[in-house]
């Protein structure tokens, strides 16, 4: 007698979606995508996806796992038009603390537009038999009890209403997540939460670079600086596809950046701590209106703590935590929980006795990382939270600061630093007694004394 088939459903069809969906398809015989809306075939924009207007970028970290999920992926992304740019050879970055010299490469980025890079990876993922898709689908609760799921109630785009039985699920419906609605339907207890959020309003627009410096350009970075007690403002210039740029602007809670595009200039030259962004993009021509939003909150439900877990469910990606865009984590931390969700299937086996908590423990770990860099930095500003930074907030932050200054002319205090931030390691590894010992001498070498462009790169950018 053969045995029946197991089935998965995964609940959200964005980049943490589909690297579940691919992640499951290697140990289930089929997958079901559940979308609410209509995901479009090519790199274009979808409803859903706001943020996708926004500055992203993909840490090695992230891209590793994504490659490990999917092989072969990152190579088509380079074939469209993605950048790969080492860390911190091609970064031009003010820090709090000073300008970072360009050191020989430790890690590297993925930077392409959001719709691109969403786009290649459904592609892959869609084309194994495996996997089906089903967009323009409402998620109306789970199905089951607070011991176990068996599955999930979902309205199709004509109204009709049925239930998708699986062996899990996984919710990966990013910040809109009712995970903890669906849970406390079931009868368990509402999660542990918490948010910090600085009120952060963002607003690029897209640029076609000058001619010269369309291929090969570093990406540029003003960051805020949260320790002064004023609304933080960054910008942020990414290289993409097409020989265009990115542009971000960023103001925290009283600093925020306009949507109006006759003020985009303005701010990037005088409310930025450099007019480096505005110098660039003066030589660049607009290619599209400005993208606003305000839905850069760090957000974190603790699932792991609860005292009761259902088997057969599972939450990861921005359904788990989000982060405020700028420190460009959230990708990669959906790729590296994918790649854990695969990990305990496969150590314990499919259907195994506390699976699901397991998985759940298990996708944390990365979380944690990622929401301790952003937190750790988005809790200065001003109203970030209810009581502002804890002593150990404090005491954790004048250390980093001291690691900033450090890495600014330290090229091994600054590998180790992007070590932490391309998510490669752990952040264990700043407490080190060599990076203790380096950061009480400070930096090696003088501080710059502006940014660190090339004769070329100047020449490139019409700056000269």
């Amino acid at each position: 007698m053969s045995q029946r088939p197991t089935t998965a459903v995964v609940l959200g069809g964005s980049l943490a979606g589909m690297l579940a969906a691919a992640t499951l398809a290697s140990v289930a015989d089929r997958v079901t995508v559940v979308e609410r809306d209509e995901l479009p075939t090519g790199p274009h924009p979808r409803k859903g996806l706001p943020q996708a207007r926004h500055v992203h970028q993909l840490w090695s970290g992230g891209a590793r796992a994504v490659e490990e999920l999917l092989p072969g992926v990152t190579g088509r992304l380079r074939e469209a038009g993605a950048h790969r740019l080492p860390v911190t050879t091609d970064m031009v970055v003010l820090s709090p603390k000073g300008w970072y010299r360009r050191w020989a490469e430790s890690h590297f980025m993925l930077l392409s537009g959001r719709d691109l890079l969403d786009a290649t990876i459904r592609a892959h993922v869609l084309a194994d038999d495996r996997v089906e898709l089903t967009d323009r689908t409402e998620v109306l609760g789970l199905d089951g009890t607070g011991t176990a799921v068996t599955g999930v109630r979902v309205r199709t785009h004509d109204g009709a209403e049925r239930t998708l039985a699986a062996d899990l699920v996984v919710d990966a419906t990013g910040r809109g997540s009712r995970a903890a609605q669906w849970l406390t339907d079931l009868g368990l207890p509402a999660p542990e939460r918490r948010e910090v959020d600085a009120g952060l309003a963002y607003a690029s627009r897209l640029y076609l670079a000058p001619e010269a410096a369309r291929d090969g350009f570093p990406v540029v970075n003003v960051m805020a600086d949260p320790r002064t007690g004023e609304p933080g403002r960054a910008g942020v210039l990414l290289p993409i596809e097409d020989g265009r740029w990115l542009v971000t602007l960023i103001g925290t809670r009283g600093g925020e950046p306009s949507s109006d595009a006759a003020d985009f200039d303005r701010y990037a030259r005088e409310e930025l701590r450099h007019p480096l962004v505005a110098d660039l993009i003066a030589r660049a021509e607009p290619l599209s209106d400005v993208a606003f939003t305000r839905t850069t909150a760090n957000r974190r439900a603790f699932y792991e703590k609860m005292p009761a877990w259902p088997e057969n469910f599972a939450v990861l990606g921005d359904a788990l935590a989000a982060y405020n865009p700028v420190y460009g984590h959230g990708m990669s931390v959906a790729a590296q929980g994918a790649t854990a969700l695969r990990d305990v299937v496969r150590r314990h086996g499919w259907g195994s006795p506390g699976l699901s908590r397991r998985i759940q423990k298990a996708v944390a770990r990365p979380v944690a990382a990622a929401w301790d860099l952003a937190v750790g930095q988005d809790v200065f500003f001003p109203g970030a939270t209810e009581n502002g930074p804890t002593r150990r907030d404090r005491l954790v932050a004048a250390y980093v600061d001291r690691l900033t200054f450090t890495a600014t002319g330290n090229g091994r205090v600054a590998r180790t630093v992007t070590d932490v931030m391309s998510l490669e390691r752990r952040a264990e590894v700043l407490l080190a007694p060599s990076m203790l010992l380096s950061a009480a001498l400070g930096p090696l070498k003088p501080p710059l004394s502006g940014p660190p462009l090339t004769p070329e790169e100047r020449k490139a950018a019409e700056l000269e």
